[in-house]
């Protein structure tokens, strides 16, 4: 028998081993892998449930809901868009009943800046964090938002910290509009080399903003 021929049995032989092998193991734990392949079945069906049966007419409901909370918070009835106008639920009620909701999530944002226009400003801050998003504009204004209330608070050097975060976002819009009042909120503790820093990101990098067409006047300011 030549080298070659022997070879392929011994790969054939080797195969039929594995083979054999694997029939064993089936044959010896065949309770166990039904029982494994039926908790499979019943994790998949259950969380499909989960989403078709509940969580789908949840977030169905938490949407009509909340559309009456934000024309509450577009005509600027803050308290009534968080507490509900008697007939309507508001933000908060939302939250407490669909949190785990893509609407209920959304409402934590609304009920902070909410909680931002009405005074309440450690509410404003606890709302603004739990909210989560993708949306780079929409977390642009929740952390630059979060920074104002803080700066309200009169906690300055954290109110910075937020612009900082919002302004890293890149978006035309948000970040030379947070970079301002970065800026500003270092003018007001007297740092303006860094306020300066933040004056001139703007003038450089977002020329075309609204912000920039005003900038050089705090440039002038804080480099006297």
């Amino acid at each position: 028998m030549s080298k070659k021929e022997n070879t392929s049995e011994n790969k054939l032989e080797n195969v039929e081993q594995a083979l054999g092998r694997t029939e064993r193991f089936i044959e010896e734990n065949q309770k166990t892998l039904t029982i494994a392949v039926l908790a499979l079945i019943l994790i998949v069906g259950g969380y499909w449930a989960y989403i078709k049966l509940y969580m789908e007419p949840q977030e169905a409901e938490a949407q009509r809901q909340m559309f009456h909370a934000q024309i509450m918070f577009e005509n600027e009835d803050y308290s009534a868009a968080l507490e509900g106008d008697g007939i309507n639920p508001g933000f908060l009620e939302i939250i407490d009943n669909f949190g785990r909701t893509k609407a209920g999530n959304l409402s934590r944002y609304y009920a902070g800046i909410s909680y931002l226009h009405i005074g309440e400003y450690e509410e404003a801050i606890r709302y603004l964090r739990s909210f989560k998003t993708k949306n780079d504009k929409m977390n642009a204004v929740s952390l630059g938002a979060i920074g104002d209330a803080h700066a309200e608070l009169g906690d300055i050097n954290e109110a910075i910290r937020w612009y900082q975060r919002s302004s890293q976002i890149e978006n035309s819009i948000t970040a030379p509009f947070f970079l301002l009042k970065k800026g500003l909120a270092y003018e007001s503790i007297g740092d303006n080399v860094r306020a300066l820093e933040a004056f001139r990101t703007i003038k450089e990098k977002y020329r075309e903003s609204t912000e920039a067409r005003q900038i050089d006047k705090y440039i002038t300011r804080v480099s006297l």
